[in-house]
């Protein structure tokens, strides 16, 4: 399993009121996803002008807590190899075995024992 990148995720009822904190402090908008897994849900992904990206998405009120969650949004190249090598140390999918379905990507939100959240994301790329 590669990490090909990590950047923080902050999952919120009030994506847009974060997003624009970011924004005063001279982020951009990279790009944003609507309808994940064909519900509500809306991703902005953010970068500044040092490289630096956050991730905030509007998917808070899908989770089983009533507070907002910050993950840490790890991106590898083996979807599969990392969700067991995660499992293996005690993280669990609090949706259960459910994935989400980005269109160009696959991920989870997974949970540690000690509430330590990460969303592993593989992006998948169209070879034909």
């Amino acid at each position: 399993m590669k990490i090909t990148s990590f950047n923080p995720l902050i999952c919120t009822r009030h994506a847009d009121e974060i997003v624009k904190v970011f924004e005063e402090l001279g982020f951009k908008t990279a790009h944003v996803k609507e309808k994940l897994n064909d519900e509500d849900i809306t991703e902005f992904r953010l970068k500044d002008a040092n490289g630096f990206h956050v991730d905030v998405s509007s998917a808070g009120d899908k989770l089983p807590m009533p507070n907002d969650l910050t993950v840490i949004r790890i991106n590898v190249d083996d979807f599969d190899e990392a969700m067991k090598f995660f499992a293996d140390k005690g993280f669990f999918n609090p949706l259960g075995n459910r994935t989400i379905d980005g269109g160009s990507s696959k991920d989870a939100i997974l949970l540690a024992p000690s509430g330590f959240g990460i969303r592993l994301i593989q992006h998948i790329k169209n070879h034909d």
